[in-house]
């Protein structure tokens, strides 16, 4: 998570000491292997493409892209040293080549009109409103006219029962950055940005709350 007054970030569990415990959690408290599926089924990947995974982390699901879409380039973005390390330890136990960038995510080190597609997963409820919208902006940037932008991230509690576990998410990640997320606002800081064909395309409940998947297309004009 980044602070916007000196950009700073805060580690993906709040505490650096945490870190190497990021995929257990993950992997325990997501439904991990069915968001990841869920998200990647979403977009449509052609040979060659250039591909970004924003906000990253460790990796997994940059090594994921590599491994279902050999042909296509992969780059990972993520401000976190600590966690891009574990990333290049599981690229090179995994034998693909992937790209990982150390950047915040609202001023990426990339060319404008770089990439067919851009990725982000469990990241946006780590930044403030401003942050959020500056990295919208980002990608807006980024992304070649026609090329899609495709989030999972916490939504709106489907229910009481998922209102009451998001509570916990609130909690480790702080009740001003996670609010946007439980209030139901990203898709429309997206739309707000310029994309466009901003939908959500379904949801997956786990015991922390409920995942979103929204998918945006920054138009060709």
């Amino acid at each position: 998570m980044i602070t916007s007054e000196n950009n700073h970030y805060i580690p993906a569990l709040k505490h650096s000491w945490l870190t190497r415990f990021y995929d257990p959690v993950v992997a325990l408290s997501t439904r991990e292997k069915v968001f990841r599926e869920k998200l990647l089924a979403q977009a449509e990947i052609n040979p060659g493409d250039q591909v970004l995974d924003l906000g990253c982390g460790t990796g997994t699901f940059a090594i994921m892209l590599k491994t279902r879409h050999p042909t296509a380039k992969i780059t990972g973005l993520d401000c976190d040293p600590d966690i891009l390390i574990q990333a290049q330890k599981k690229k090179i136990s995994a034998g693909v080549d992937v790209t990982f960038d150390e950047s915040m995510s609202y001023t990426t080190p990339y060319s404008e009109c770089e990439f067919d597609t851009v990725f982000s997963s469990l990241f946006f409820h780590h930044l403030k409103s401003v942050e959020k919208l500056r990295t919208i902006r980002e990608v807006y940037r980024v992304l070649k006219p026609g090329g899609f932008f495709h989030v999972c991230d916490w939504g709106r509690p489907s229910n009481s029962v998922s209102r009451v576990m998001s509570l916990c998410v609130q909690l480790l990640d702080g009740l001003e950055v996670t609010r946007d997320n439980i209030e139901g606002r990203l898709p429309s800081f997206i739309k707000g940005v310029g994309f466009e064909e901003v939908s959500q395309l379904g949801r997956v409940e786990t015991v922390l709350g409920t995942l979103d998947f929204i998918s945006a297309k920054k138009p060709r004009k």
